[in-house]
């Protein structure tokens, strides 16, 4: 009796030993020692340049976390029923620490049917107005993100600064996404003090983009805010632009480099690592959710981007004192035609 008393005593012992030992383990990997293990959902609303940056960046700040982090990605291809498809399905996944939209209408449609699992959304422009968020300070009772709110005021002005006489300046947008009225409204609040007039063209869908700059009538330069459904058709405004010869600027770099003439505005990769980074805090209880407001695009996503070529097809010239630090994109490619040119004529 004596013996199996001493056996499972020790026996006892050995198993508490085994569980403080895991105990630590446990600790140690929540210190950083990339023990740990998350699952994240990244629903983005349409395939173009400024949208597949930002998943790229929170995709890259994934991939650099001391965690091992799955991520499953879809896109809805701007259709409704893929969409609410897409978040019906991750709101059902009890898996997933989070779930990320990207743009606006998806956010919504996540936010409509996702009311557990954290939603961390980007390039979303007024999460106010979309319903996402009670006000500026205050997250949703499981959404917050980074908003990517462009300076529309700057953005205008810069157009003036580039092009000489400016009355009229036309703005083509999508009726149907409230990011984009936002910037309507934002840029006629903004006229009067420029001193210009904003004539607007409102679109449903990206077969009418052509149809609806073709429909404008003596503008002097185009501005195409960020919106998922004209930028999905933006080389219709920029053919537009060049037949024309009505500079088109961009609210954002990612459609100066798809030949827009320039902006003051935001790096798109950047803005998905800040809501990645914004993301990664919530998921691994650094930050909680409720103490999280949405955030603005850091100074760092903020810049200057200019197209040289696009410039010279619209018949402007960027001015030097505001080339001299910007982000150029343009050049390089026609300086590697120019040696090309001169190599075939040797």
């Amino acid at each position: 009796m004596k013996t199996n008393t001493l056996l499972k005593t020790l026996a006892a012992a050995a198993a508490f030993g085994l569980l403080l030992t895991a105990c630590g383990s446990d600790e140690g990997g929540a210190e950083g020692n990339g023990d740990e293990s998350y699952s994240v959902a990244i629903a983005q609303y349409v395939a173009h340049p400024s949208l597949d940056a930002t998943a790229q960046g929170m995709k890259d700040v994934f991939e650099e976390a001391d965690a091992d982090i799955e991520v499953e990605e879809q896109n809805a291809q701007a259709d409704q029923a893929t969409m609410n498809n897409i978040v019906g399905t991750y709101g059902g996944d009890d898996n997933l620490d989070a779930v990320l939209p990207i743009a606006t209408p998806v956010a919504i449609a996540a936010a409509t049917s996702i009311t557990e699992t954290p939603i961390i959304f980007s390039a979303v422009t007024d999460p106010v107005d979309a319903g996402l968020v009670p006000d500026w300070e205050t997250p949703g009772e499981n959404i917050t993100g980074v908003s990517d709110m462009n300076p529309v005021d700057e953005q205008l002005q810069l157009i003036l600064d580039v092009v000489d006489d400016v009355d009229v300046i036309g703005i083509p947008y999508s009726s149907a996404e409230s990011n984009s009225v936002v910037q309507v409204e934002a840029a006629n609040d903004a006229a009067d003090a420029l001193g210009i007039e904003i004539q607007e063209v409102a679109v449903t869908n990206t077969s009418e983009v052509a149809q609806g700059v073709e429909s404008f009538s003596d503008v002097d330069a185009i501005y195409v805010p960020t919106d998922n459904t004209v930028v999905s058709g933006l080389e219709t405004v920029i053919s537009y632009g060049v037949d024309n010869q009505v500079p088109v600027f961009a609210a954002e770099s990612d459609s100066v480099e798809r030949g827009t003439v320039g902006t003051y505005g935001l790096n798109y990769y950047e803005h998905g690592r800040q809501a990645g980074e914004m993301a990664l805090s919530i998921i691994n209880g650094e930050t909680e959710i409720a103490d999280t407001p949405t955030a603005l695009a850091d100074d760092a996503a903020m810049e200057y981007t200019f197209n040289l070529d696009a410039a010279e097809q619209m018949g402007v010239e960027i001015p030097e004192n505001l080339s001299g630090d910007a982000n150029i994109v343009g050049e390089d490619e026609g300086a590697e035609e120019g040696e090309a040119d001169e190599e075939t004529s040797e």
